[in-house]
């Protein structure tokens, strides 16, 4: 028996001597790409200006960006079958370029077809990095899932406030500015992740008839927690816009709505390793429905209070509704991640379109109404979702 230990080659010996190495860079590409795929809301008013259009194009807008999340079981089942980490790279790549594309476009059909192009590199990302983020665990699966959703919730709160920044200072051309952290670091991360095995050739089918009710419960609990997500961050900058705050400030309202919900990314996970999913799915919606009622009514420093509290009670099922499509598709972990992410974002993003009438029809805070119950909804779907395997 020979006592040298197997050389490994250069790519993988990073990610294999040092998980935590490996999951810090795919925390920093998940920054990179979460950011990049909903720098958005906080540049929107400006953008509905510069085209002329109304508040009820915000919704159109937005689902444009977001449908394209519906690409993730497929892109899921493809990274399963291929490996490797190509998905992952490819998808924080083109969401950036997407940044480039929009800050270049004049026009709403050009503006459409580079939110297209960030929808679909946002699904090609998820389904591999989650699958890859999983992999890196040990015995604590919430907690690691959490550590990785971190850097996409950091990017998704601190985006929008960066993008609101430069075009308050170039113009929607200077987006391109926001593109450069990954555009100079991604080259550098590539060969820090692990490549994820391929699925076996042998391996035993998907159990579709198995899995349908349960994945059914899933989509629609990750649907309506998705469209109370978007409706917040898609229309609360506009409240605020009409009633006098700058873009800046009305982006500032998504940055403390999202980076605060970091402790909840956190939190989430942990909770679930000692206490089970249950307690943390039922508990973020019905705490979601109280937090946005109280929000609607609230003014002043306590309105800014309650809204970090809110996006702490959002983000807390966020890592654990994500292990439970994985444990629902165990045959495929990947496309159980893009089901539980994209499938159910992408549904998300269509009931925001209806929900952008309700806006024309009945103003945007009377609208906003509208979630509270949705969020109880939320709670009702969580307690069919099924446990965590023993």
């Amino acid at each position: 028996m020979s006592l040298v230990a197997p050389r490994l080659p250069p790519t993988e010996s990073l990610s294999r001597r040092s998980p935590v190495i490996a999951l810090l860079g795919l925390s920093w590409l998940h920054f990179l790409n979460d950011g990049a795929a909903n720098f958005l809301p906080g540049v929107l008013p400006a953008i509905l200006v510069a085209l002329h259009r109304g508040p009820e194009w915000a919704s159109v807008i937005m689902a444009t960006l977001l449908i394209g999340q519906g690409l993730q079981p497929i892109m899921g089942w493809l990274s399963d079958r291929v490996g490797g980490r190509a998905a992952t790279l490819l998808g924080a790549s083109g969401t950036s370029l997407g940044i480039v594309l929009v800050g270049q476009s004049d026009h709403l059909p050009t503006l459409l077809a580079a939110l297209v192009l960030i929808g679909a590199s946002n699904a090609a990302f998820h389904p591999q990095s989650l699958a890859l983020a999983r992999s890196l665990a040990g015995r604590g699966h919430g907690a690691t899932m959490s550590a990785f959703l971190v850097g996409g919730e950091l990017g998704r709160g601190l985006y929008p406030l960066i993008a609101s920044l430069a075009v308050a200072s170039f113009g929607t051309p200077g987006l391109w500015v926001v593109a450069l952290p990954a555009l100079l670091t991604i080259p550098f991360i590539a060969p820090l992740l692990p490549p994820l095995a391929p699925r076996p050739a042998h391996a035993a089918p998907l159990q579709w008839r198995k899995h349908a009710g349960p994945a059914a419960s899933l989509i629609a609990y990750v649907s309506l927690r998705s469209f109370v997500l978007y409706a917040l961050v898609t229309f609360l900058p506009i409240l605020a816009n009409r009633s006098g705050t700058s873009l800046i400030g009305g982006a500032s309202l998504i940055s403390v709505l999202l980076v605060v919900g970091v402790i909840g990314n956190i939190s989430g996970g942990l909770i679930a390793d000692r206490l089970g999913r249950p307690v943390v799915l039922v508990g973020s919606s019905l705490l979601t429905a109280l937090l946005i009622a109280t929000y609607l009514v609230s003014r002043g420093w306590i309105s800014w209070t309650v809204l970090g509290m809110l996006g702490i009670a959002l983000f807390s099922a966020l890592p654990v509704s994500v292990l439970a499509g994985q444990d629902i598709f165990p045959e495929n972990r990947s496309l159980g991640s893009g089901i539980a992410l994209g499938l159910g974002n992408s549904l998300g993003a269509l009931l925001l379109l209806a929900f952008g009438t309700q806006t024309s029809a009945h103003g945007v805070h009377t609208a906003l109404w509208m979630l509270p119950p949705v969020a109880l909804a939320c709670a009702f779907l969580a307690t069919r979702l099924p446990r965590a395997p023993s």
